[in-house]
């Protein structure tokens, strides 16, 4: 009897302890940015984005140049995307961003380049890792004292598709109009990456979009805070429409 007894609260206790919830270790992301141009090395804000990236974490910019969604795939590099997926899923999150549209705009339809994208997420998620849709940097080309919105039903396209796969989305090309419409065409001009080019960018453009892709990323995924490093005077101007040389 009293062996019994003795058992009782042990029998309790050891119940409690398979009924709680096991406690979740968060993983720090690890970021696989991919995309065309205006995200690649050398005229995209991948790298500006990165160097915001605080370890643990950890990242690659694997943007190319002149890329769509199709001919990234049948270059490889999304296959090595994928694979970069497969091999940090046990020690990271793997966080896939995907911005395409510059180009795809120029060779296939919305339609096309939506089931592109949903091909790509399915991709990602099979891996493990979480795909992130980001609408595409806006071009900086001005018209009656406004920026020349001609990537407006790609940005649809890219967030229909997210909210049909259930996926985050950052909407960049909003965010990045709004702001060089803010500072107008002449300040804008100090961001490009060649005189005329208003479609890349050069070392201080990287640095703001970059700083403006990581404050909205914030804003969906608020775990993410203790990952990326702040900058508070950059992010302050960026959101009141002030126009930032990139040293704040």
């Amino acid at each position: 009897m009293r062996v019994l007894q003795a058992l009782i609260p042990l029998a309790a206790f050891l119940g409690q302890a398979a009924a709680a919830p096991k406690h979740q270790v968060k993983k720090a992301p690890y970021f696989i940015l991919t995309g065309d141009s205006t995200v690649a090395v050398n005229g995209g804000w991948g790298d500006g984005f990165l160097r915001y990236v605080a370890e643990p974490a950890a990242g690659v910019n694997a943007g190319k140049s002149g890329a769509t969604t199709v001919s990234y795939r049948a270059s490889g590099l999304w296959d090595t995307a994928i694979a970069g997926v497969t091999e940090h899923v046990e020690e990271f999150e793997p966080i896939v961003t995907i911005q395409f549209g510059h180009n795809d705009q120029k060779v296939m339809t919305t339609e096309e380049y939506q089931s592109n994208l949903t091909t790509l997420i399915a991709d990602v998620k099979a891996a493990g890792g979480t795909p992130i849709i980001i609408t595409s940097l806006t071009r900086r080309t001005f018209s009656g004292g406004s920026v020349v919105q001609n990537l407006e039903d790609w940005r649809v396209a890219a967030i229909a598709t997210a909210n049909e796969a259930g996926i985050q989305w950052l909407d960049l090309n909003n965010a990045s109009t709004n702001y060089i419409n803010a500072i107008g065409s002449a300040n804008a001009d100090e961001y490009n990456l060649s005189a005329k080019d208003r479609t890349h960018l050069n070392t201080a453009g990287e640095t703001v979009f970059g700083r403006m892709v990581a404050d909205l990323l914030l804003e969906k995924r608020c775990d993410l805070e203790p990952y990326i490093i702040p900058n508070e005077a950059l992010s302050a101007k960026i959101w009141a429409g002030e126009f930032a040389t990139g040293d704040e």
